[in-house]
């Protein structure tokens, strides 16, 4: 014996399904791009929307043009750097050693 639901198999807000009840779909194109690694993706946009010059790949999540021949090339991946590395941008080794003889002097009066 069921359960006693008469919506079974439905959702809630469904109804009939067709165009008279949702309306007609807005017209359509679809547009193929390519990324580096060859993949082919046809997303769909409306004819009076904007096409973006790039896509993103659904496949490798690469960038992709609509231009075959020349795709897009994989972005540039920055390694990750520790707070010390981007501190080391910015200072050299003589400005450091300053700046930790001055810490270190104000901690020993502080301690005085």
């Amino acid at each position: 014996m069921g359960s006693g639901s008469a919506i079974k198999g439905s959702r809630v807000g469904a109804g009939p399904m067709g165009e008279a009840e949702r309306g007609d779909a807005a017209p359509r194109i679809r547009m193929s791009f390519w990324c580096a690694n060859g993949h082919e993706s046809k997303p769909s946009f409306a004819t009076d929307a904007q096409i973006p010059e790039e896509w993103d790949c659904p496949k490798c999540g690469q960038p992709a043009s609509s231009d075959r021949e020349n795709p897009p090339p994989p972005p540039k991946i920055e390694p990750y750097k520790t707070h010390l590395a981007y501190v080391k941008e910015r200072r050299n080794d003589v400005d450091g050693d300053a700046i930790l003889n001055e810490a270190l002097e104000k901690r020993r009066a502080d301690k005085r």
